[in-house]
């Protein structure tokens, strides 16, 4: 049975909706729209708005990011961005490949995790390196055996914990181990996974974890984060924004312009960091998110996915096996002769939202569902597989 106490009534979610989509965008819940909210109205009152709403909220959201990952005395490693992309932007921007090395990414990793690190690769004399989508669907020992046979030619991985397009697992434990041992920097994108799955932070060592909040920490569009490890931290920013200087703090005295930062990485952080609107949401969506267990909301979250993925077995259609697949976001493939693309539109019609993403039907799972949209999937499916008139 799930591991979590009932919490769909702190989202807008209506009893003839199963949405198993949080893949493609968590729901805000409710406190968050009412904190979005109220954050924008003091723009109908500027005179309130005092020096520390710059900076105090923003601090604030940055504790919880870190905390999130299982870091929650390093709040100063993390920097506030509106994007994955931009937070890969970043990180290629201060580290380096030697002639001839490679950075690494999986096949049809997420565009955010491609563009960027073939731009640093191709900026010194590199390439990028693609691992071959697995046969037996272990992307762990695929993408371990191609490091191994490059060696030290690998400069950079980039890796998720789980591949997008169908939760297929990555376990970055040894994947970080093997970076370490050819000297390579990993970096780990977490957008489909934090919220959803525990991070262990000591075990991984990654060098960059990028994330946004609008999947599994149930917050807003165009807002996310960068952590980077402390030997990262005294790079140079993207852009040089005012309050990622060290006298930002005074609003009197900006003019006296000086080359030290803020602490850590906040010299990152995107400017106008201090989004009235969207700070406030980010903040009060990841403390809900924070306020379950990780490990808890795994648990709940597979046993939605395992019926799904028994139920589809039933049906003749194809899911990995359970110790390959993240217990959050699985992918049932329909197998030649089933339109993919139009069953997402056919399900909505019924009720029950999902994606399609590349060959894959995506299904994903979080604290707000139960067992009971699991059924609905699947009576659902089975009724658009059978076709009209059966």
């Amino acid at each position: 049975m799930p591991l979590l106490p009932d919490v769909r009534h702190l989202f807008d979610l209506p009893e003839d909706v199963a949405y198993l989509n949080c893949a493609f965008m968590g729901p805000l819940p409710t406190v968050a729209v009412e904190a979005g909210w109220s954050g924008l109205a003091r723009k109908l009152r500027p005179w309130t708005i005092s020096p520390d709403d710059f900076t105090v909220p923003v601090d604030q959201l940055r504790g919880r990011f870190a905390a999130l990952l299982g870091v929650p005395d390093d709040a100063d490693g993390v920097a506030i961005t509106p994007s994955v992309s931009y937070g890969v932007a970043t990180a290629a921007s201060n580290l380096t490949l030697q002639p001839g090395q490679v950075a690494v990414v999986l096949h049809q990793q997420f565009p955010s995790d491609v563009y960027g690190w073939q731009a640093l690769a191709e900026r010194h004399g590199g390439a990028l390196h693609v691992v071959a989508p697995p046969a037996d669907g272990d992307w762990t020992s695929a993408l371990l055996a191609d490091l191994d046979a490059l060696g030290d030619r690998v400069g950079l991985v980039s890796a998720p914990p789980c591949h997008w397009i169908d939760g297929a697992a990555v376990d970055l434990v040894p994947v970080g181990a093997a970076a370490r041992a050819v000297g390579a920097a990993l970096c780990v994108d977490v957008c489909q996974s934090l919220g959803a799955l525990p991070f262990d932070m000591a075990a991984v060592q990654p060098d960059v974890v990028i994330g946004a909040t609008y999947k599994w920490l149930l917050g807003p569009y165009s807002v996310g984060f960068l952590w980077v490890a402390p030997h990262l931290r005294g790079g140079v920013p993207i852009e040089h924004g005012w309050t990622g200087r060290a006298n930002s703090h005074c609003l009197a005295c900006l003019a006296d312009y000086t080359e030290e930062y803020q602490p850590g990485a906040r010299r990152y952080d995107v400017g106008e960091v201090a989004n009235f609107a969207l700070v406030p949401a980010a903040l009060a969506s990841a403390s809900l998110v924070a306020s379950w267990d990780a490990h808890a909301v795994a648990a709940h979250a597979a046993t939605i996915t395992d019926r799904i993925a028994a139920g589809a077995t039933e049906l003749g259609l194809q899911v990995a096996p359970a110790h390959l697949r993240s217990p959050h976001l699985m992918g049932i493939r329909l197998g030649a002769g089933v339109d993919t693309e139009a069953l997402a539109p056919a399900l909505a019609d019924r009720g029950v939202h999902v994606s399609v993403r590349g060959d894959a039907v995506r299904v994903s799972a979080h604290a707000f569902n139960s067992l009971d949209d699991a059924e609905r999937l699947l009576a659902a499916l089975a009724e658009v597989l059978r076709g009209p008139g059966s």
